[in-house]
């Protein structure tokens, strides 16, 4: 009997609850978002950008990432932000087109050139990729603020990670001590994936490029530690008695 009246009454069952809504997705910052594209990508492959402004040390960029970084299933990103107007005084990435200043070219004459300009020396810079039969797509964007476009267009394309020369200035813009220009290091701090930093030769001292992956901290402290010539002098043994 005891079986029995075991048998009449079930164990209550908990009460079925509607499906929960999936969370939404909320950006880092109101001024970037993510796209499609990252939310497609899942951890399927990896999503590398290299980031370039049509310079050597771009180029080498490119070269070290197709020796040393880059594997089967990437997918790649050849990455370019160049200013608004080709006569933007930007620091990273701007070509001076010679005879931009003349009465006969127009504006829109100069940034249509400007444009097959920058497609096609992104073509030379890919030449790597294409000898290692590495698929990739060329992605150019156009801002006033390089540095912060292209940290935004990181987050809005998924990206794994980011690959860019430490330096990329015309030859106005070189110093004398080899610290790490500004856009690498904005993006260091700034990026939301993870930034490798290639360091290409200096001609100047005959110094070649190690191809290793360096922080910007960490080079900017290795910079920091190197005394200047004038430190090294106030350091020497004094000779007088």
């Amino acid at each position: 009997m005891q079986g029995k009246a075991e048998s009449d009454h079930p164990p209550p069952q908990s009460p079925v609850s509607p499906a929960a809504a999936p969370p939404l997705l909320q950006p880092s910052s109101p001024r970037f978002f993510l796209s499609s594209v990252a939310a497609q990508t899942g951890g399927a492959h990896r999503r590398i950008a290299i980031a370039v402004d049509l310079s050597d040390e771009s180029a080498y960029a490119v070269k070290w990432a197709v020796q040393n970084y880059l594997r089967p299933g990437d997918a790649v990103i050849l990455l370019h932000v160049r200013p608004t107007s080709v006569l933007y005084g930007a620091d990273w990435g701007s070509v001076d087109v010679s005879g931009g200043g003349s009465e006969g070219i127009s504006q829109q004459k100069l940034e249509e050139d400007f444009d097959a300009f920058t497609a096609g020396k992104a073509q030379d810079l890919a030449q790597p990729l294409v000898e290692a039969q590495i698929p990739f797509k060329i992605h150019i964007v156009k801002d006033h603020d390089m540095k912060e476009r292209l940290c935004l267009e990181v987050e809005r394309l998924g990206l794994s990670a980011v690959i860019m020369g430490s330096r990329g200035f015309g030859a106005t813009k070189r110093t004398t001590k080899a610290r790490l220009g500004s856009v690498s290091d904005y993006c260091v701090h700034h990026c939301v994936c993870p930034v490798v930093v290639v360091r290409h030769t200096d001609e100047r001292n005959g110094r070649a490029a190690t191809g290793s992956p360096r922080s910007a901290a960490a080079a900017a402290a290795a910079d920091l530690l190197r005394p200047v010539p004038e430190e090294e002098e106030n350091h020497l043994p004094s000779s007088r008695q």
